[in-house]
């Protein structure tokens, strides 16, 4: 009998409810630059400025995004490694980020 590899054990009379161990999550190393993408793309048009690069990790992520947003008087989110921030104005948001000692480019159009 062939076992199929896409099936995982989810429960078992044995020991009751099976936990997968949890894999850490690598932190995204990049180039020591942090880009400001402007995108609209699955959005009805809204714009939003997405952050990219910025090699932190996930708490201190959404403490900065937190930051931003109330900066900015906008709205947003943290995906992945990203921060989504609701509003076309990058080059406030990167003058807020130079102040933090970060070196920004606006890529994209």
């Amino acid at each position: 009998m062939r076992i199929d590899p896409n099936i995982s054990l989810v429960y078992s009379t044995d020991g009751g409810k099976i936990d997968q161990p949890k894999q850490k999550e690598v932190i995204p190393q990049g180039d020591g630059i942090v880009r400001i993408h402007k995108d609209s793309k699955g959005r009805k048009g809204k714009g939003v400025s997405v952050i990219k690069g910025l090699g932190l990790d996930a708490k201190a992520l959404k403490a900065l995004a937190q930051k931003l947003k109330k900066q900015c008087g906008c709205g947003g989110t943290v995906k992945g490694f990203d921060i989504e921030v609701q509003t076309d104005d990058r080059e406030k948001i990167k003058l807020l980020l130079e102040k933090q000692n970060y070196t920004v480019k606006l890529a994209g159009g």
